[in-house]
């Protein structure tokens, strides 16, 4: 059944980074086929399990997909037989049209707000690349290690801060998602094995990695430490991927105890650390806290890190730090997936940092992103319902909410998009345990203002008298 689809309509472009939602953008490829006639009247669609493998979703997001179609009555459901295409299609059908138009407030997407971008300061940074005596050399193919005047440049400042060791190289990456992906060709070629992750987890991180993978859950405090202890014993995952500073989506931060004992018990078990450190520079408030890497004494610490959340994430300039042996096997891969690197963005970005333009802008990122947290946090507490639980970080660009059952975050969404607010549920972040109450706030993008509204309305989407409730039986088709 999966490939009689497959074969009547091209695969989907579906984009993790983009403010629509995937359930959403998977229901508009389906929409497409039906309005197209390559999915015809009476038509069985795939499970959701074997769709959602398929296209390396999380199957929440498909069966999401799938309701959204059923509530417009063009897909209908049967218990135990599967889900079909209508036999009586209501006409015209658009196959680009949603039910509702795009929210006016979104919470959907984790990413720096766009009039915060310093324009004049960084065009004056391209014009100085461009005016340089070694344009001509940077505008020829680039070494798959990366531009090597921004690899000094990095690696100098990673040795001052103790973020790199003396036997640690680096190697630049097309931004974050590039540099784990590498990492996990690398780890199935040479530690091939099981690997486990954070639970809820950024999409982008889940599935990258082989499914199944092993999971930890996230508590407050990050990873939950005994679970680790126990998945680590147990299982013998070979990597361990984790995000201590304000992890998406939860935005929860491991303390300094924590952080050693995570390094110390990788250690002990013989398990890679990989670490996405992309947040740590957007701290608001409190303390700043050493990386993993910065505590590793035994080179056991890949860590991640990249330009995208607090200068631009559309240069995609990423970087991978660690010990000399790794990197060169990452930058044998590197060199057969794409063979070079694109040198101008990265020469651009290192003249804004060499200038003191990076800073300057980080710092007003963060003056901004002080007043956007304490907005979501002072609405969360105003307007949520009564029995709501949110994190409370000091910095990054995320909370996660839990509503009080038997409330349904997914369901609820339509409603709140009829409204003009949209949030990413948080069943697009499970890996191995449903999130049906849970729901992701990305602040950073939105003015206090809109953060408030946003928030306002929501609190009423959920105080509704006949609003969608979780019903385990029935969550999934």
């Amino acid at each position: 059944m999966l490939w009689m689809v497959l074969d009547a309509l091209p695969k989907p472009e579906l984009d993790a980074n983009s403010t629509e939602p995937l359930y959403r953008q998977l229901a508009a490829w389906l929409r497409a086929g039906i309005a197209s006639g390559r999915l015809k009247s009476g038509e069985r669609l795939p499970a959701t399990r074997e769709l959602a493998q398929y296209l390396g979703l999380n199957r929440a997001t498909v069966s999401a997909a799938y309701a959204l179609l059923d509530e417009d009555h063009l897909l209908s459901g049967h218990v135990g037989k599967g889900s079909f295409v209508r036999a009586n299609l209501p006409e015209p059908i658009q196959a680009n049209a949603g039910p509702y138009p795009a929210a006016a407030i979104s919470f959907t997407t984790s990413r720096p707000a766009a009039n915060l971008f310093p324009v004049d300061a960084f065009r004056r940074s391209c014009l100085e690349v461009l005016d340089s005596p070694q344009v001509s050399q940077i505008l020829q193919l680039g070494s798959p290690q990366g531009y090597t005047p921004l690899r000094h440049y990095l690696l100098e400042q990673a040795r001052l801060s103790g973020m790199a060791a003396p036997g640690d190289d680096i190697l630049i990456t097309s931004g974050c998602q590039q540099a784990l992906d590498l990492v996990q060709r690398l780890i199935a070629a040479d530690r091939p094995g099981p690997v486990a992750i954070e639970d809820p987890v950024y999409a982008g991180i889940r599935n990258v990695f082989p499914q199944p993978s092993l999971s930890v859950p996230v508590t407050d405090s990050g990873v939950d430490l005994d679970a680790l202890e126990h998945v680590l014993a147990t299982r013998r995952p070979r990597a361990l991927v984790l995000t201590p500073s304000f992890q998406n989506p939860t935005g929860s931060t491991m303390p300094l105890a924590a952080r050693r004992r995570v390094v110390d018990l990788a250690h002990q078990a013989g398990c890679l650390l990989i670490e996405n450190d992309i947040y740590s520079d957007l701290r608001y408030t409190g303390e700043p806290l050493p990386a993993l890497k910065q505590l590793d004494p035994h080179g056991n610490v890949l860590v991640l890190k990249s330009f995208s959340k607090a200068a631009f994430p559309g240069l995609r300039v990423g970087w991978i730090i660690g010990p000399r042996p790794a990197i060169a096997r990452l930058i044998e891969i590197r060199q057969w997936c794409d063979l070079h690197t694109d040198q101008l963005s990265q020469a651009v970005l290192l003249r804004f940092a060499e200038s003191g333009r990076l800073d300057s802008h980080r710092r007003q990122i963060c003056t901004s992103g002080a007043a956007r947290l304490a907005a979501v946090l002072r609405a969360c507490a105003a307007y949520l319902p009564p029995g709501s639980r949110f994190t409370r970080p000091e910095g990054g660009m995320n909370l996660w909410v839990e509503l009080p059952a038997p409330l349904d975050a997914a369901a609820l969404l339509d409603e709140a998009v009829r409204r003009g607010v949209s949030y990413l549920p948080g069943s697009v972040f499970a890996v191995n345990t449903p999130a049906p109450h849970a729901l992701r706030l990305s602040f950073a993008g939105l003015e206090p203002r809109d953060i408030e509204e946003g928030l306002r309305l929501l609190g009423r989407v959920c105080a509704e008298p006949r609003i969608p409730i979780y019903e385990p039986e029935t969550a999934l088709v």
